[in-house]
């Protein structure tokens, strides 16, 4: 096997041999795996919803190192690939020193940010702290105890941007609500690393928290098996994770990774770049999930308070702060 089949993998090979006509998209995974149950496999999944449509294939990668991410971005250009489709704020900066080289080539990132978007990029982001709001209000009524967690990944912006929607949303139900925050680490290793996760919602507990929303990619995988074998309620992310746990997770703040991915394979080549696309509550880019495997735990209470927020967000009757404003968040410290 050539050092580009490994690299590319089997799916890749045969587009690559077999001289297809059409140029296949490629999704390159942040680290954490394809399947961390959250948000690489969201992205997976609207990859998978994209060939199941079309009968189409998609060349894909998941990382093992950071030195992988502009050496990935370069196989797949040079493969043929559009568009490019990258997981992670980290593949912002690689994304913006691969595109030049390759104009005819067209990326997108999700989450990340630049100052400039390169003509053929795409960068998608979200509402996150929308969604979060709702689920903190959530958690907040469903609280017996006063006090709920939050459980984030690697200390940045955006997680704190998840963090402080969900604060706001607990406080607009119960203002002396205690809200206590944890962050896994300041790597990237702080994505995949559910023992810390566990030992983050077993220190929550102890002080107090009967409700923990996870926002930590694979990490959150531990934080709600814990609060599950703890008896206390969990909060998923990214992905409906209501049913890793049914009856245990009291919801999950979907943010539809999946559908941003399954837009950009879908767009293929005609894929509009050179700008940022934002999907909040109003374009359904973020939501709470309510399924069979949490009914039993949503009032008709929580139902109508959680669909009034969202109409007022959308309207914009109702502000959420984001932190990214002024890199701080007005009802609680990091």
């Amino acid at each position: 096997m050539t050092l580009m089949q490994k690299f590319l993998g089997a799916a890749a090979t045969v587009a690559l041999t077999a001289g297809a006509v059409a140029a296949e998209p490629a999704l390159i995974f942040d680290l954490g795996g394809k399947f961390d149950k959250s948000f690489n496999e969201a992205a997976f999944n609207g990859a998978s919803r994209w060939a199941e449509e079309t009968g189409g294939k998609f060349f894909e990668i998941e990382l093992q190192s950071e030195a992988q991410r502009e050496q990935a971005l370069r196989r797949f250009a040079e493969a043929g690939a559009n568009p490019v489709i990258t997981t992670g704020f980290a593949f912002a900066t690689p994304v913006e020193a691969v595109a030049g080289d390759y104009p005819d080539t067209k990326f997108v990132n999700i989450d990340g940010w630049l100052p400039e978007v390169p003509s053929n990029v795409q960068l998608v982001g979200f509402q996150e702290h929308e969604g979060s709001y709702l689920v903190g209000m959530m958690a907040a009524m469903a609280s017996k105890s006063g006090t709920v967690g939050f459980i984030g990944g690697m200390d940045i912006p955006l997680i704190r941007h998840f963090g402080c929607g969900y604060a706001q949303g607990a406080k607009a139900v119960n203002p002396d609500i205690t809200v206590i925050t944890n962050m896994t680490g300041t790597t990237p290793a702080a994505w995949n690393d559910p023992v810390k996760g566990s030992e983050l919602t077993k220190a929550q507990i102890s002080q107090g928290a009967d409700v923990v929303y996870a926002a930590a990619g694979g990490t959150g995988v531990g934080v709600l098996q814990t609060a599950a074998d703890e008896n206390i309620l969990s909060i998923g992310v990214d992905s409906n994770q209501n049913h890793l746990h049914s009856g245990k997770v009291l919801t999950s703040m979907m943010k539809r990774v999946d559908v941003a991915v399954y837009n950009a394979m879908k767009d293929g080549e005609a894929l509009e770049t050179g700008g940022f696309t934002i999907l909040g509550l109003a374009e359904e880019g973020v939501g709470v999930a309510m399924d069979e495997h949490n009914a039993a735990l949503i009032t008709d209470e929580m139902k109508a308070a959680v669909e009034e927020a969202r109409a007022k967000i959308i309207s914009g009757d109702l502000t959420v702060e984001a932190y990214y404003t002024n890199d701080s968040c007005p009802v609680h410290k990091f």
